[in-house]
């Protein structure tokens, strides 16, 4: 059975549905793909893009608000806006989870899943549940390293494997949208969904978009490659260890992810 045909019959049974959309998941010179949940037709509203952060010490903070949508929610361009488009209840079959930027009486500005990278909205507070995360992750592309915060603390680093010159992995400030299941043990345990979009690759092997994820290192040759100091091996994915991308499995839906050079 070929790889693709492996997918449909994955999709079929139920294990894993949808289509191939993250981008970087096989080794530069391989193809391969991640499957999640298929996407509903949505619009997005969007406003400036964010500006991307450096991560110095002592700028995490120790809990970052994230707003639960009740639905697809109307979102705007400032506080009290009309609206310019919808903020979809799910992304990719699961729930619309979104970490807050700015605040303002009755409304919050969220970071959005869609692109164009960095792309936020005014939403009203009314049609949103906040809660929050202490978890924070900075990915520093210069160092190969993926690093965890908890209350604004570090309590984690971990030797990651980037995207290629070729295929870089973006920078920017970003979340985790989802941890979906994994395709196959090269994964790792799950496979941590980011709202960061590649540059350089618009449909990952016709998926319809390029989507960004943390994951396994795929094979023991990356695996080996990674080793203790990190390399560029992807097409703009992020890769760990399976022994470190385990321990994420506590990092929540909505947790910031920051990408700095």
């Amino acid at each position: 059975m070929g790889r693709i045909d492996r997918i449909r019959s994955l999709a079929l049974t139920g294990v894993l549905l949808g289509p191939a959309v993250l981008a970087g998941c096989a080794h530069a010179g391989h193809h391969a793909a991640v499957v999640v949940n298929a996407p509903l037709a949505t619009t997005t509203s969007t406003s400036a893009p964010a500006t991307t952060t450096t991560a110095p010490a002592g700028a995490i903070p120790p809990l970052t608000l994230i707003a639960a949508t009740h639905g697809a929610i109307p979102g705007s361009l400032s506080p009290g806006g009309p609206p310019t488009g919808t903020v979809p209840a799910t992304w990719y079959g699961y729930p619309t989870v979104l970490p807050v930027i700015a605040q303002a009486p009755g409304w919050v500005e969220v970071r959005l899943a869609q692109r164009p990278n960095g792309a936020v909205a005014w939403v009203p507070a009314g049609d949103v549940t906040l809660s929050s995360t202490p978890f924070h992750i900075v990915i520093e592309l210069g160092s190969m390293d993926l690093k965890v915060y908890q209350g604004g603390r570090q309590i984690l680093a971990f030797p990651a494997g980037v995207g290629t010159p070729g295929d870089p992995t973006v920078t920017g400030n970003y979340f985790v949208t989802m941890r979906a299941p994994a395709p196959s043990p090269g994964y790792g345990p799950f496979v941590l969904v980011t709202s960061a979009h590649s540059d350089t690759i618009t449909d990952w092997e016709g998926g319809g978009d390029a989507i960004i994820a943390i994951h396994g290192p795929i094979d023991s040759y990356d695996d080996g490659l990674i080793g203790a100091t990190g390399a560029r091996i992807s097409h703009g994915c992020v890769r760990l260890h399976d022994s470190d991308l385990a321990q994420l499995g506590m990092i929540p839906a909505g947790t910031p992810v920051d990408i700095i050079p």
